[in-house]
């Protein structure tokens, strides 16, 4: 059997298991308790909190066999949801099906009586994707669907749906899942699982995945495919680019001592291993804040990354004029990530900032001497007024001694190379692959792709789709670069498993990816990238939208495979 993903394995199945999102539950029951039922719903926010996941409970709980409310996991209505197969809870991705024509079709089947189960429910996710024609084509149905009809609207960007669709909807809004509720539910996991773990590793997974369930899931599912079924701190630290806590303390210290050369060194190392520099920077500041509460507070109880002996160890070397430095300095650079071109110099740039501070302090203490300058207003003789004094008003050349020092330094980081690629990227083999044009191609048929479209994994597909963009740093690599701009043209299709295919919008893009020599190497490529050992094939934009078309006609004759029957082999694939 397929292995299956952490966070698919361990998918709520009923609203007790959901991680947070209490209000939520607690609405959601009372209305099915008093029967209190909407027409509409909107469920909007972060990524991996639970949106889609407690629209499919709620459709569970409106067609369980066992009444309204109820979620057994056993009649048949409840395990068809589960597997996605039920033929009266629809699901669909308004990234992919955003259209006017699309919308009309899914309103013909509104009217449709419920084949099976009480209710007939369409999830519609990403729906922010939808034009603004299709949400006009979707107005009238959603205001007044069938009785038998209940919409579920997901969303990441709520903001960008017409107001008069947001008008139709009752709203719930998913906050981030808490660090409390994300370490409980990971628990659960790892003793299932039999993982041995250490805290320490699990708090970082914690901190990365920054209130996301999902992702939180899918962070530890890829360390222990790294570490062998462990989990450890140095793993995580090593995978995602990481500092451990001691190494960030000592940097600020060096900071704080003003060591431009050790500094600047460390700063080169870290992005030599491949550190996160946005990551890093949020990790300095939320140091610095616990130095900050130790240092007022003196309670070990406040302080969230540090231990009492390294917060007392930074209290004591940082004044707290310095702290507040730093702070607002950490603060300006997270704002000014979002336009630099580059990071690494603008953070260089931030420190030499903060390290020669002390000496631009120091210049300006010259200027005490234009003070006797009003003096000559006592002149008495009315032949010399103050209007010729002003040539002691000379003050500017005063400002000469403000040095310009930390200006040559700015520009310099301008000049260094490229940050150097991490090492996932290298190749042994220093032979340079070229993108081969003829040869050997793979050919998937109708049928394959339509068992490839049944059993494809949304969420992976919308990780994948997120990850898309580290390919440009790439694009210059000496072996492999000729190969990841031809994977960086395509865009993520579908994805299973173990099968990944990519979207071109034109016809001969996609058969130099189906080139046996070529999808062998991109899939290598795509396993050092994301972990994952995963065949890729391509098609072309009219293709995809002809088999979508073939797709939801199946899908409405409820002529589609069941995923429990559909098998696919990696290695007859790559025969």
């Amino acid at each position: 059997m397929a292995y299956k993903a952490l966070y698919r394995t361990y998918r709520p199945q009923t609203f007790e298991e959901v991680a947070g999102q209490k209000h939520i539950i607690r609405t959601l029951k009372n209305a099915l308790a008093t029967n209190k039922i909407a027409h509409a719903y909107l469920f909007c926010g972060p990524r991996g909190t639970g949106k889609t996941t407690m629209a499919k409970l709620f459709a569970k709980a409106l067609n369980c066999e066992e009444g309204i409310g109820h979620q057994c996991n056993h009649c048949s209505n409840c395990l068809e949801i589960i597997e996605g197969s039920h033929p009266d809870v629809i699901e669909i991705d308004a990234a992919s099906n955003n259209g006017v024509d699309q919308v009309r079709d899914l309103i013909d089947t509104v009217n449709y009586l419920p084949i099976k189960g009480k209710k007939k429910v369409y999830i519609i996710d990403e729906v922010h994707m939808m034009t603004t024609s299709a949400f006009n084509a979707l107005l009238k149905t959603l205001e007044e669907p069938p009785e038998h009809v209940i919409f579920i609207l997901a969303t990441t960007e709520p903001h960008n749906i017409i107001p008069t669709i947001l008008s139709r909807c009752q709203r719930y809004d998913f906050t981030k899942v808490s660090d409390g509720d994300i370490e409980e539910r990971m628990m659960t996991v790892l003793e299932k699982e039999g993982v041995q773990y250490d805290k320490e590793a699990v708090r970082a997974i914690i901190s990365l995945a920054d209130g996301g369930m999902r992702d939180a899931l899918s962070i530890l599912d890829q360390i222990l495919a790294y570490s062998n079924n462990t989990l450890s701190v140095e793993d995580v630290y090593s995978i995602f680019g990481l500092l451990s806590t001691k190494e960030k303390v000592n940097f600020l210290k060096d900071i704080n001592s003003g060591d431009v050369t050790r500094t600047l060194g460390k700063v080169k190392s870290f992005s030599e291993a491949g550190v996160d520099i946005k990551r890093l920077t949020e990790d300095l500041l939320e140091i610095l804040k616990d130095v900050l509460i130790y240092k007022k507070t003196k309670d070990e109880n406040e302080l969230t990354k540090l231990s009492e002996q390294d917060a007392a160890d930074l209290a004591d070397a940082i004044e707290i004029r310095k702290l507040h430095e730093m702070i607002g300095s950490f603060l300006r650079l997270q704002l000014d990530f979002k336009t630099a071109s580059n990071i690494k110099t603008m953070f260089e740039v931030a420190l030499l900032k903060l390290l020669t501070a002390d000496d631009v302090q120091v210049a300006p203490a010259p200027k005490a001497a234009p003070a006797p300058q009003p003096k000559p207003a006592p002149a008495p003789a009315p032949a010399t007024p103050v209007i010729e004094q002003p040539k002691i008003e000379e003050p500017k050349p005063e400002v000469k001694p403000a040095p310009v020092a930390p200006q040559p330094v700015v520009e310099e980081p301008k000049v260094e190379p490229k940050a150097k690629a991490p090492d996932w990227l290298f190749d042994d083999d220093s032979t340079k692959k070229t993108v081969e044009v003829e040869g050997d191609r793979y050919e998937f048929d109708d049928e394959l792709i339509i068992k490839l479209m049944v059993t494809g994994d949304k969420e992976l597909r919308h990780n994948i789709v997120s990850r898309w963009d580290e390919l440009d740093s790439y694009l210059g690599h000496p072996t492999l670069g000729d190969l990841v701009a031809l994977l960086k043209d395509g865009n993520p299709f579908i994805a299973t498993q173990n099968v990944l295919v990519l979207q071109y919008d034109f016809e001969k893009l996609a058969a130099k990816v189906n080139v046996k020599v070529n999808s062998n190497h991109i899939s290598e490529i795509l396993k050092k990238m994301l972990g994952r050992d995963m065949f890729v094939y391509a098609v072309s934009r009219s293709e995809s939208v002809r088999l979508l078309t073939a797709y939801q006609n199946l899908r409405q004759i409820s002529k589609l495979p069941l995923p429990r029957n559909i098998k696919i082999d990696l290695e007859d694939l790559r025969k």
